[in-house]
């Protein structure tokens, strides 16, 4: 389901895809694609693709997370994380068999210490998603406790039928409605 929806997507999404390629190019240069190293399944490193949302080398000039009014966030990075365009280049890592669609979001290496080792062992257990049951319920609001209690609880309770549900709920968040 993976393959044939990333697939999909990456076709009918190719437009929006290059068009906002081509805005970063132009309002900021390259590189247009940000990669960032994240935990995956069973604890193994990978390379996890967005757009460029923030001025080049960022990271050298801010911690690992964002706030709301972060000066290093570009005026086109403020619209494509708001609409969470920047996601979309995760595409890519679930066609390398990195990420799924469904399952918790991957944390940056730093964030190791967040969990307790059963915790982040079960969390673990699966591929990270490019959404989860936290972001479809409740997008980046949520509390590290909040998260982690609907990324186990995802684990826990995994089926298609919940993953349909859980990508459902997101696209309704992003329309700006409320996940029910």
């Amino acid at each position: 389901m993976d393959i044939v929806l990333s697939l999909a997507a990456l076709l009918v999404l190719s437009p929006l895809l290059l068009g906002t390629a081509l805005l970063i190019l132009l309002q900021d240069g390259a590189p247009v694609l940000f990669l960032q190293v994240r935990v995956g399944r069973k604890g193994r490193e990978f390379g996890m693709y967005k757009f460029r949302s923030m001025v080049r080398n960022a990271a050298a000039v801010g911690p690992y997370f964002t706030s709301d009014n972060d000066p290093r966030i570009t005026r086109l990075g403020r619209f494509i994380r708001r609409t969470s365009i920047d996601e979309l280049p995760q595409l890519l890592n679930v066609l390398k068999g990195e990420m799924s669609l469904v399952g918790p979001r991957p944390n940056v290496p730093a964030q190791h210490d967040l969990y307790s080792d059963a915790d982040r062992a079960l969390r673990l257990s699966v591929r990270p998603g490019i959404t989860g049951l936290s972001q479809a319920l409740l997008r980046s609001q949520a509390s590290v406790q909040q998260g982690l209690a609907l990324d186990l609880q995802y684990v826990r309770e995994s089926s298609v039928w919940l993953d349909l549900k859980i990508m459902a709920w997101t696209v309704k968040r992003l329309g700006g409605s409320k996940a029910n």
